[in-house]
């Protein structure tokens, strides 16, 4: 792990959340309006700003618990492009979010869980690392069933949509990585492979 940087950054972002969440406390102003609204254009915004919004505490609190969790298995093993990752991630979900969801206001760093957790998936098994594949399967243990019910369009008031564009988005980022990175032996910052052979 690169240490302080990604570390400091990583709590720049949570500290952005929370920042976001108090300021709907201020008399007359409503933050939400910044969400995103699929295929309007006022709702283009809402692709970067939407993970820093929540509709009420228990929703921030239940995004942060999840996010930091993935946060610390994402520093462990990809330190180096944790940023680039999270960057990401937030962006194409937004823009799949934008392009195919709901005609609703979407709000909340779910999306970006979501994709996390997709991310760290995808590269572990990709990877074939003793580590990251045990990362992967407490991931997906973890987050499995609220994983699979959080993609289903059972309850109301829930971006599933959100959450389904999100998780194809770090999927797609997990493989996208995996085809485009240089292939070195054994990379210094890296964990020994695993032979699934």
């Amino acid at each position: 792990m690169n240490g302080s940087p990604q570390l400091s950054w990583s709590v720049g972002l949570i500290a952005a959340m929370v920042a976001g969440y108090l300021i709907s406390w201020i008399p007359g102003f409503d933050p939400n309006v910044y969400g995103l609204v699929p295929r309007t254009f006022g709702g283009l915004v809402g692709i970067a700003t939407m993970p820093f919004l929540h509709a009420g505490l228990g929703h921030l609190l239940a995004n942060l618990s999840s996010l930091v969790v993935l946060l610390g298995f994402l520093l462990v093993f990809h330190s180096n492009k944790a940023f680039e990752v999270v960057l990401e991630v937030i962006l194409l979900g937004g823009i799949l979010l934008w392009l195919f969801g709901r005609s609703a206001l979407h709000v909340g760093a779910s999306g970006l869980v979501y994709g996390l957790a997709g991310y760290l998936i995808a590269v572990g098994f990709a990877q074939k690392r003793f580590l990251e594949l045990i990362a992967s399967v407490i991931v997906a243990f973890l987050y499995g069933t609220s994983l699979v019910w959080g993609l289903l369009p059972i309850r109301p008031g829930i971006s599933w949509d959100g959450h389904l564009a999100g998780l194809i988005a770090g999927i797609a980022i997990g493989i996208w990585g995996e085809t485009r990175a240089p292939r070195a032996a054994n990379p210094p910052d890296q964990f020994p492979r695993l032979s699934l052979d």
